[in-house]
């Protein structure tokens, strides 16, 4: 297989400033992409990861809104007019006890996780590439496996779940492939963003371990692997599905 698989592809990362969009972003660059338009709301975020790779280019947007969606689609337009690779990483996680709901976190979880990249792929849908374009959605295991005080965000990625696979027999006859990965625990700043202290994340980390089966919490490189091996451009037949890595949490039951 080639080192560049990815020579001469336009590719979009949402929600590429941090973490696994980050990770992802740079493992399409190494892998060859001409162009990877990586997406989010932190400008500065977005620089410092463009600085890292040529390829990067960094558009400041939030694609939960019209204009946002439609700023995403003007840099693919400058860029030849056509995707790839479309990737829906952009995602937060709120705790949300079903005691102390909250409307304002309900709705922030739900445009972020649901309603973006739907709005977003509508925009796109007329740029990317038929056939060969492939779409790969970040999931978590929430979405299959929820937990308590969660019930917001587990919906939400059962809802990512569901377009994953609607998507991908609505998308067949076009020769576009659609697919989602789900991670489990992994190492990113959204712990620290809902409130935790690095010593409070090792902590839950130290906790969990015993419990994942392979012994270890995810890197966000772990995931990015997966995403660029779904993309890949080849004459593949597997679409509609959501790929588990959470190092065998799911086969051991919990």
């Amino acid at each position: 297989m080639s080192d560049t698989p990815f020579a001469d592809h336009t590719v979009v990362v949402t929600g590429g400033g941090t973490g696994i969009g980050r990770a992802t972003a740079l493992a399409f660059a190494g892998l060859g992409a001409t162009a990877v338009i990586i997406t989010g709301r932190r400008k500065e975020r977005l620089a410092e990861v463009a600085g890292l790779h040529p390829a990067i280019v960094p558009v400041t947007a939030d694609v939960t809104t019209e204009v946002g969606a439609e700023a995403v689609a003007e840099a693919v337009r400058e860029r030849g007019g056509a995707v790839d690779v479309l990737v829906h990483n952009a995602g937060v996680f709120r705790f949300t006890p079903l005691a102390a709901l909250d409307a304002g976190t309900a709705r922030e979880v739900l445009e972020t996780n649901v309603l973006g990249p739907a709005l977003l792929t509508t925009h796109l849908l007329p740029m990317l590439r038929s056939p060969g374009g492939h779409i790969v959605l970040i999931s978590s295991r929430g979405g299959h496996n929820p937990g308590p005080e969660s019930s917001l965000y587990s919906a939400s990625k059962a809802a990512v779940h569901s377009f994953t696979r609607s998507w991908a027999a609505e998308l067949a006859p076009r020769g576009v492939r659609v697919n989602a990965v789900a991670p489990g625990f992994v190492r990113t700043e959204a712990y620290a963003a809902n409130g935790l202290s690095a010593e409070q994340v090792e902590g839950l980390f130290a906790g969990v371990t015993p419990s994942i089966p392979l012994g270890r919490v995810a890197e966000a490189e772990d995931i990015a692997s997966w995403v660029t091996r779904l993309a890949e451009p080849c004459d593949s037949l597997v679409t509609g599905q959501i790929i588990t890595v959470d190092g065998g949490m799911d086969i051991a039951g919990r």
